[in-house]
C-alpha cells in the first residue's frame, strides 16, 4: 500500500505534466454534483473555472436561485424601470412594488468563461466594477440553464408585513390562475413555561351573519366583534395578493424554460410559498393568464374561504399559538381544481408544512368551519 506522501508526490508529477484529474469524472457524475450544488451564483462561478464547466452548467436539472438585493426606488427609475417601493411604514410595503423591484434587478453579476474567447474569470477589481455597474434579473441569470427541470427562486425578505410575534404562513398553487392558498396564522407565538395545558375550546355564542358553520355551531361573538375577523380578512387578501405578484413575475421564466417541471418562489423567512407543479406549468402556458388591471400581478378570481379557529392551540413540543386560524382559499366552482378533489385537497392541506406547523393543521382540521365568499380582485 503507497503512503500518502507517495500518492501525493504522484500527483504532482501529473498535474506537472499538465493532466486535468477533472478530465477523469465522466460527465454525468459531474452533473449529478451540479445537481448537488445547485445554486445559480455557484453554478456561475463553476462555469467560469474550465471549458468543459462552461459546458455542462447550462444542463443542470436543479437549480436555485436566492435573490439578495432590492434596488431603491432611485436606481430603479435609472434603470428605466419605473419602480418604487411605495408609501407606507416599513410594515405596509406595496407588495406589488417591492416584489417586481426585487425581481427585476437583484443578483450580482457573474462572470461566465467564453469557451471560443478562452478567457477565463476576470480580475477582482474588473469584477467589483461589473457589480458596482450592472444588475442582472432572474431570467437573465437563468437564460444560460438550457434544461432546469425543478428551479427554487428564494426572496430576501417576506412579503407581507406583521407585527413581532404574529405567526403567519401560507402556500399558494397556481396555474394559470389561483388554484387553491393555505394560510396558518396566529396574534402571538410563545412557549408554555407551566405545567398547565391551554384551553383550545371556543367558547359559544351568537352566530355571526357573515359566516356559515358547516357543523351547525356558533363562532364565539368575540372573534367578529374585536376586530379578529376583519384582521384574518386582512392576511388572507395580503398574501393572496403576494403570491398573485409572485405568480405574474414568474412569466418570462416559465415562458424561457420549456423543461420547467416544479417552480417554488419562497422568502427567506419562511413566510409563504407560491408552487407549481408540471400541470399547472403546462396550463401557465397553454392558457392566457388574466393580469389585475390596477398592479402587477395575476388577478385573483372570486374565491370560497374555508375558516377554522382556535383561541388557544397548544403543541406537543410547549408552542402554544394565540388565535391559531387555518384558511383554505379556492376559486368559486373549483372544488377539484388542485388535485383532483375533496379528499386530495385534505392531503394537500395536510402536507403544506412542516415541524410544528404540521401539527398545527391537524388540530385545526377537526375544529368547525367557517364558510366564507370572496369576490375576485
Amino acid at each position: 500500500m503507497q503512503s500518502k506522501h507517495r500518492i501525493f508526490a504522484e500527483d504532482l508529477l501529473l498535474a506537472a505534466e499538465g493532466e486535468d484529474h477533472f478530465d477523469r469524472i465522466p460527465d454525468s457524475l459531474m452533473l449529478l454534483i451540479f445537481n448537488k450544488l445547485a445554486d445559480a451564483r455557484s453554478l456561475g462561478r463553476c462555469s467560469a473555472v474550465s471549458r468543459r464547466f462552461n459546458a455542462l452548467v447550462p444542463l443542470v436539472d436543479d437549480a436555485c436561485l436566492r435573490i439578495d438585493r432590492v434596488i431603491p426606488a432611485d436606481d430603479a427609475s435609472s434603470l428605466g424601470l419605473g419602480l418604487g417601493l411605495g408609501g407606507g411604514g416599513p410594515r405596509c410595503p406595496r407588495i406589488s412594488h417591492l416584489l417586481k423591484s426585487m425581481l427585476l434587478a437583484v443578483l450580482k453579476p457573474f462572470s461566465h468563461c467564453d469557451a471560443r474567447s478562452g478567457h477565463g474569470i476576470v480580475g477582482k477589481h474588473s469584477s467589483q466594477m461589473q457589480q458596482q455597474q450592472h444588475h442582472h434579473s432572474p431570467a437573465q441569470v437563468l437564460k444560460n440553464f438550457s434544461s432546469i427541470r425543478n428551479l427554487r427562486m428564494e426572496l430576501p425578505v417576506s412579503d407581507v408585513g406583521t407585527d413581532d410575534g404574529v405567526l403567519l404562513r401560507w402556500k399558494a398553487v397556481f396555474g394559470t390562475t389561483l388554484q387553491s392558498c393555505v394560510i396558518l396564522a396566529g396574534t402571538k407565538l410563545d412557549r408554555n413555561t407551566d405545567d398547565t395545558p391551554s384551553s383550545t375550546m371556543p367558547s359559544a355564542a351568537m352566530a355571526s351573519p357573515e359566516l356559515e358553520d358547516e357543523s351547525g355551531g356558533n363562532i364565539p361573538e368575540s372573534f367578529y366583534t374585536n376586530g379578529g375577523l376583519k384582521l384574518r380578512v386582512v392576511w388572507t387578501i395580503s398574501s393572496l395578493i403576494a403570491a398573485a405578484t409572485r405568480h405574474y413575475l414568474l412569466r418570462e421564466i416559465v415562458k424561457e424554460h420549456p423543461t420547467l417541471e416544479r417552480v417554488e418562489l419562497a422568502d427567506a423567512h419562511g413566510q409563504g410559498t407560491l408552487a407549481m407543479a408540471r400541470e399547472q406549468i403546462r396550463e401557465f402556458r397553454e392558457k392566457p393568464l388574466a393580469a389585475a388591471a390596477a398592479a402587477n400581478r395575476t388577478q385573483v378570481p372570486a374565491c370560497n374561504m374555508k375558516l377554522r379557529y382556535a383561541p388557544v392551540l397548544e403543541l406537543s413540543d410547549g408552542t402554544r399559538i394565540h388565535g391559531a386560524t387555518l384558511v383554505v382559499v379556492k376559486p368559486v366552482g373549483a372544488e377539484a381544481a388542485v388535485c383532483g378533489g375533496r379528499k386530495e385537497l385534505d392531503e394537500f392541506v395536510g402536507d403544506t408544512f412542516d415541524g410544528p406547523f404540521r401539527e398545527a393543521v391537524a388540530m385545526l382540521s377537526k375544529r368547525r368551519t367557517y364558510l366564507l365568499e370572496m369576490n375576485g380582485f
